[in-house]
């Protein structure tokens, strides 16, 4: 039985923009590790999510473009090649770049669909717009305003709000980030396009997507004009093509922003409580290798 606050997938899942991008993201460290296994096994996740749910998932191995400087460019190229993260140089419009043929991108609203319909298909139950508002005990059940449910365990996976559920989780908070988006012919764009904090990529629908920021705004969901401004000359800088098309949407959304900045995933030691949280800009991209994780450790 899955509780959700709101819609299922209606959070962070729903904002992002869908790179599979270890190339854009890490340099070093453990949960680099995770980001290049998640993404070897990226497309038979989506296979068997497609044949699970009977839904199409837009997902494609593109590979992406990172513009920059060249010695900070063959720098990071130097000590990612370590971890197994591919790239070769590149020129882009004149500008010193590199390519990542490795990076990907899905439609994060597809994958979590398929994935409610999936679970409803093997008989889960999905309780939408019904917050949890606190784990009981050592993990023996929950809370909802509708009463209490007691069970055998408790998987806590609720994104920027799930270290108010249960004491002693590493805090998490929310970072905003805007995104904007055009509504271009398919093929306008094939790669991933990256400079620094800014990026473009294109959905099988048309929507060419631009982000991002990163804002300490708590949960304040209103659109901030300055915001969607400068992402939107970013882009234009990235892609001159956009220079004169206004976006025709905006969007924000809370990226599950965590102490320590790796995702906390696993079994709370002598509880009935696990935890799959703190994925912050990467939840995506990590689902299938946080998946692996959770289920192997009920074994």
């Amino acid at each position: 039985m899955v509780f959700d606050a709101g819609r299922a997938g209606g959070e962070a899942s729903w904002a992002g923009a869908g790179m599979l991008a270890p190339g854009g993201e890490y340099e070093e460290g453990e949960v680099a590790r995770m980001a290049v296994e998640s993404l070897r096994r990226y497309p038979e996740f989506v296979r068997e999510l497609e044949a699970e749910s009977g839904l199409t998932i837009d997902f494609r191995q593109c590979g992406a473009i990172e513009a920059g400087d060249e010695d900070e460019l063959a720098r990071r190229a130097s000590e990612q090649a370590a971890l197994g993260i591919a790239s070769d140089p590149f020129a882009y419009r004149g500008r010193t770049a590199r390519f990542y043929p490795d990076d990907a991108i899905v439609d994060p609203r597809h994958v979590t669909k398929a994935l409610a319909t999936a679970c409803r298909k093997r008989g889960v139950t999905l309780r939408e717009n019904e917050a949890v508002t606190r784990v009981l005990g050592d993990g023996r059940g929950i809370e909802t305003a509708g009463g209490i449910l007691e069970d055998d365990g408790v998987l806590i996976a609720a994104g920027a709000w799930s270290s108010s559920l249960f004491p002693g989780l590493p805090k998490t908070m929310p970072v905003r980030g805007h995104l904007i988006a055009w509504k271009k012919q398919r093929g306008f764009l094939e790669p991933i396009l990256r400079d620094r904090k800014t990026y473009l990529l294109q959905r099988a629908s048309g929507w060419l997507i631009a982000g991002s920021t990163t804002e300490d705004a708590g949960f304040e969901r209103s659109i901030d004009e300055e915001a969607v401004e400068d992402i939107r000359r970013r882009a234009i800088a990235l892609l001159p093509e956009l220079r004169d098309d206004p976006p025709d949407e905006r969007w924000n959304g809370f990226r599950p922003g965590i102490e320590g900045n790796a995702p906390e995933i696993g079994r709370v030691k002598g509880t009935r409580v696990w935890t799959a949280f703190g994925h912050y800009r990467n939840g995506i991209l990590l689902a299938p290798v946080t998946a692996d994780r959770i289920a192997e450790s009920f074994s």
